[in-house]
């Protein structure tokens, strides 16, 4: 059996692949835009597998895949073996062999280590614990539609260091941009958890004010993530100087853009003004989940295409 191509987290692809990536992006979503036929997928079978709830993850890839004339299998744990006890191990073997891409939403990263490890096609990370590579190549793909490459430009990650920050603190060593985190105390970035392999590119801030001067795009998420609502009330109080307001935005670069991965917590992690406000590129970001998907789910069963 020949090595398969999986997307488990973000530095599982190199910048080469990444610059293709945003290209193909591009060039789908114009297809998409256009209402131009393109089913370079046809009768290929995606398996959606959800340990996790998802609106924005289960909509993008189930669109996705039928948008590139393929099909796709919504499977919850809940309602499948592997709810009750079946070995990840036996379930990927199964599960591969009557599918042509199989994403995963789980819990721990080892989850879905151990499902591609035994997997005969590629595996796509559709969240985990420690990473969200997905939503990291819509938010980058949707900055440099914006805002044009981002090499060299510096994000302002405010609040949680949860899997989405991990994942642009990757991003930032495969890609070449700056992040600068601000969290409250006790809450601070693990770089053992966040995969990082360098701090070239990483610097930490107490003051979020800081932390946000001069960035070029501004982004949190919610201050409680799926999984940790028993911590909810003390978590309320930790992250109260920490949501991104008019005035973080006014101290960012005059043209910085504002995103987050949504739900949002208007009046929590940001205020109405700036999530509705003229810099929040928010709906652009969601909406390119689609895109993105597209384009590497046309990259693991196809290759690279010339068009």
């Amino acid at each position: 059996m020949s090595k398969v191509k999986h997307f488990l987290q973000f530095k599982d692809f190199t910048r080469e692949e990444f610059d293709y990536l945003f290209e193909r992006s591009r060039w789908i979503k114009a297809q998409f835009k256009s209402y131009k036929q393109y089913w370079p997928l046809s009768d290929r079978t995606l398996v959606m597998i959800f340990e996790k709830a998802s609106t924005r993850t289960r909509l993008s890839f189930e669109a996705g895949m039928q948008q590139l004339g393929g099909s796709a299998i919504y499977l919850n744990t809940r309602d499948s073996q592997l709810g009750r006890g079946e070995p990840v191990e036996d379930a990927a073997q199964v599960i591969s062999r009557m599918s042509d891409v199989v994403m995963i939403r789980t819990f721990e990263q080892e989850i879905i280590e151990r499902f591609a490890a035994n997997s005969r096609v590629p595996v796509i990370n559709g969240l985990t614990n420690e990473y969200h590579p997905c939503q990291i190549m819509a938010d980058i793909f949707t900055f440099i539609e914006q805002r044009g490459p981002i090499q060299g430009k510096t994000v302002a990650w405010i609040g949680d260091s949860n899997n989405v920050c991990n994942t642009w603190l990757q991003a930032a060593e495969v890609l070449d941009f700056n992040v600068h985190v601000s969290t409250p105390p006790g809450y601070e970035v693990e770089a053992e958890r966040a995969g990082l392999y360098g701090t070239d590119h990483f610097e930490q801030f107490e003051d979020p004010m800081e932390a946000a001067e001069f960035a070029d795009l501004v982004t949190t998420d919610v201050w409680t993530s799926m999984g940790f609502e028993a911590e909810n009330e003390e978590r309320m109080r930790d992250f109260a100087d920490w949501q991104v307001d008019t005035e973080m935005m006014r101290i960012a670069r005059p043209d910085a853009v504002f995103m987050h991965c949504l739900p949002a917590h208007r009046g929590e992690e940001v205020s109405a003004a700036v999530i509705d406000g003229p810099q929040s590129v928010v709906w652009e970001e969601a909406e390119n989940r689609l895109h993105v998907q597209k384009a590497l789910m046309e990259y693991l069963l196809l290759g690279r295409v010339n068009i």
